[in-house]
């Protein structure tokens, strides 16, 4: 299949609902790189390579050198905001990253002032800030955030923009009726219905603008019916949902080693303690079941009992979250798995991961900005399910199960870039460098 890129903009808009920690250390880490003051470690998209051929033709470029992404110079940020500080004020308040380099930056995240938020303190309990919009219906919400973005692209000179969700977590909502289509979704924001979340308003006024939509958090917003109608009407990629950070990440890539050698588990208990705006809002319950399910999902899906019985029918798998302000952004998670081996002899992993969230995830933000829109020029529309390598619950269509094991995903990841650019899959099967017959057959 042939595949016509669109030309890469000569600058790209990045649209933050959230100018908390993530979104800030995400651009600030930017400027301070512009600047020469680091590298973009921890991102792919700038300092992964990707095998293309054989291995004996030793070509492995760089991806930002293999694809054609914008440059991280070529960046352009705005976002909202419940508080009126600038993305300056905003950054000290987190306290992730140190003052010595949020003053480098400072001309350039005083810059950033967010825009007036659609929020709803229903929706996330422990949180509450001024710079709010106000409106009859949700619906009247919706085209003011799309008057907002409009406004963005022409005071900025942009073509291309995408979304980037850094917001916080949402009270649990299940899939209902007015979920389900486009037209029962408008009557339901007209109506003010309470399964329509602010989250999910800021994604229908981004598939109305064809604007691609990435969701950093747990929240049901781009993973509805609904929502997949817009993105398909308006050829807009969406992804999804909740940056693969801390705890998850691990599980990510011990589980499938676990699974890998066929070694049983009988428990995995799991707990974090963390005090930064995140940590106070999943100390709300209904926001932290919106995060559990998000969590407990990973290993299902990666042993996948069903198939395992004897290995992990009986796994118990148990997540807790602790709201500890000291800690501010320094996340401690705590993880005891139960093992079992040969003769089902019992053994122990330990595992206290401290780590920073928002350092963690604001390489994925990066990444995801450039990606999306790579997806939007490349024709890509609806679910992106090749970038589950970013996410804790990665979207997916109803009839398939989710991808979770991180070596896999990766696979699917850089595969697709092969094909984008029309190279070659990698299977990574190899028998030709071994078999006389058909390495000389693939000489012919």
């Amino acid at each position: 299949m042939h595949i016509k890129i669109k030309q890469t903009p000569e600058k790209l808009g990045v649209l933050i609902p959230g100018l908390g920690a993530i979104g800030t250390t995400f651009i600030a880490g930017i400027e301070l790189i512009k600047k020469g003051y680091s590298k973009p470690i921890g991102s792919m998209t700038q300092m992964g390579t990707i095998r293309l051929g054989k291995r004996t033709e030793h070509r492995n470029p760089l991806i930002k050198d293999f694809l054609p992404l914008n440059k991280i110079d070529e960046l352009v940020f705005g976002g909202w905001d419940i508080f009126e500080d600038t993305a300056y004020d905003s950054a000290k308040n987190a306290q992730v990253l140190s003052n010595e380099h949020i003053e480098l930056v400072k001309d350039e995240m005083i810059s950033i002032k967010p825009m007036k938020a659609v929020f709803d303190k229903k929706y996330v309990k422990k949180l509450d800030g001024p710079n709010v919009k106000k409106a009859a219906t949700k619906y009247d919400l919706a085209l003011m955030l799309m008057d907002d973005i409009k406004n963005f692209k022409k005071a900025n000179d942009l073509t291309n923009v995408v979304m980037v969700w850094c917001a916080s977590t949402e009270v649990y909502i299940e899939l209902q009726e007015v979920h389900q289509t486009v037209e029962a979704f408008e009557k339901a924001m007209k109506e003010n219905h309470k399964a329509i979340s602010p989250s999910m308003l800021y994604a229908y006024a981004a598939m109305k603008l064809g604007i691609p939509f990435a969701n950093g958090a747990p929240n049901l917003t781009v993973d509805i019916p609904a929502i997949w109608a817009l993105a398909k009407e308006h050829q807009v990629p969406i992804a999804g949902k909740d940056y693969k950070t801390g705890q998850t990440l691990m599980k990510t890539i011990i589980a499938p080693g676990l699974k890998a050698r066929l070694l049983g588990i009988n428990g995995w208990f799991s707990t974090n303690i963390l005090g930064n705006r995140d940590g106070e809002v999943l100390d709300d319950p209904e926001s932290f079941k919106t995060k559990e399910v998000s969590k407990l999902g990973v290993l299902d899906y990666i042993l996948q009992p069903e198939q395992n019985p004897d290995l992990y029918k009986d796994l118990y798998h148990k997540v807790r979250i602790n709201y500890y302000p000291p800690r501010g952004d320094n996340k401690e998670g705590w993880d005891n798995i139960d093992i079992f081996g040969w003769l089902g002899y019992p053994m122990q992993i330990k595992i206290d991961f401290l780590c920073k969230d928002s350092i963690l995830a604001a390489p994925i933000v990066l990444d995801l900005v450039l990606l999306m829109d790579l997806a939007k020029r490349v024709g890509f529309h609806g679910i992106q399910e090749w970038l589950s390598f970013y996410f804790k619950s990665p979207m997916h269509l109803p009839e398939l199960y989710p991808e979770h094991d991180l070596f896999v995903q990766l696979a699917k990841f850089k595969n697709t870039l092969r094909y984008i650019m029309q190279e070659d899959m990698i299977t990574h099967l190899g028998l030709d460098y071994y078999d006389d017959q058909l390495r000389d057959k693939d000489k012919e």
